[in-house]
Formats: C-alpha cells, sequence, structure tokens
C-alpha cells in the first residue's frame, strides 16, 4: 500500500494508469460485457479485474489519479440502451454525478449503440471490470493531460 492511493487501486491499474497518455481511452464496464474478448484487443491486450467495486466506485478511485480530456467535446462515451437509443437506467446519473465532482464541472458524455461501443472499446487502451451487475455499467473515458510542475 502506498500513501494517498485508493486501496481498490491495484498495481496493475496504476502501471495502466501511468502507462497512458493524453487521449488514450479506458474502459471501464460490468461484469456482462464481453470484456475478456475485447480486452485482448487493446493496447494492454488483457483484461484488468477491479472485483468488489461497483461502476462508480472504480470511477471514483480512477478518477483521483486521471484526469479526463478537456480538449474534446465529450470525454466520456456509455453505451446505449438497446432498442431504446434515449433510455436511461440508474447507472447513468450515477456516473454522471462521479464524473462532474472529479472534475469540478459538468462532464458531457455521449452515447454509442452497442457494437459501435464494442468495436471502441477494441481501440482503447485498457479494459477494467468490476463486479457491477449491470445493465448497461459500460463506460469509455478518454484521459487528459497531468498538469506537473516543472522537474
Amino acid at each position: 500500500m502506498l500513501k494517498g492511493i485508493d486501496q481498490r487501486l491495484s498495481a496493475e491499474i496504476l502501471h495502466v494508469l501511468m502507462l497512458m497518455g493524453h487521449g488514450d481511452d479506458l474502459v471501464i464496464c460490468d461484469v456482462n460485457h464481453p470484456a475478456a474478448s475485447i480486452a485482448a484487443e487493446t493496447t494492454h491486450g488483457r483484461l484488468i479485474d477491479m472485483a468488489g467495486c461497483d461502476i462508480p466506485t472504480a470511477a471514483r478511485a480512477i478518477l483521483t489519479l486521471m484526469p479526463l480530456d478537456s480538449f474534446v467535446p465529450a470525454p466520456v462515451i456509455r453505451m446505449q440502451v438497446v432498442g431504446d437509443p434515449e433510455g436511461e437506467v440508474p447507472v447513468f446519473a450515477r456516473m454522471q454525478a462521479v464524473l462532474d465532482a472529479a472534475e469540478g464541472r459538468n462532464v458531457p458524455m455521449r452515447a454509442l449503440e452497442r457494437f459501435d461501443f464494442y468495436a471502441a472499446a477494441k481501440r482503447g487502451f485498457a479494459i477494467i471490470r468490476t463486479a457491477d451487475s449491470g445493465p448497461y455499467g459500460c463506460f469509455i473515458l478518454k484521459k487528459g493531460v497531468v498538469d506537473l510542475p516543472a522537474l
């Protein structure tokens, strides 16, 4: 364990977050997402499990270290409800509250159709699967720039 780092963040998650650069995408998903097969096609190439966390808890921990991209219109993508593109499920509002609190601003989120979401996830840097039972607990977070002091 290290000081100041959420205990839910494993060494593998910290490593992936450190490897990611500005504009890279991180997928956070529920247990129903085909995460293992999609993760094989990501930059990282393998699935990372974050057992014991629901989506908002996982996102809250990750966003203590990873800023969202402020140079794109919507730095977060979610999966659309199948058959109801305007449909809402509770995790959408819960995730929106976590995003807004982490960034201190309203974070725009856009929706993608299920198979378009899968394709976008395959282009991501890595996939973190939570213990969340869903449904539709599938989000892609675009990493922003970390403002660091000069060396």
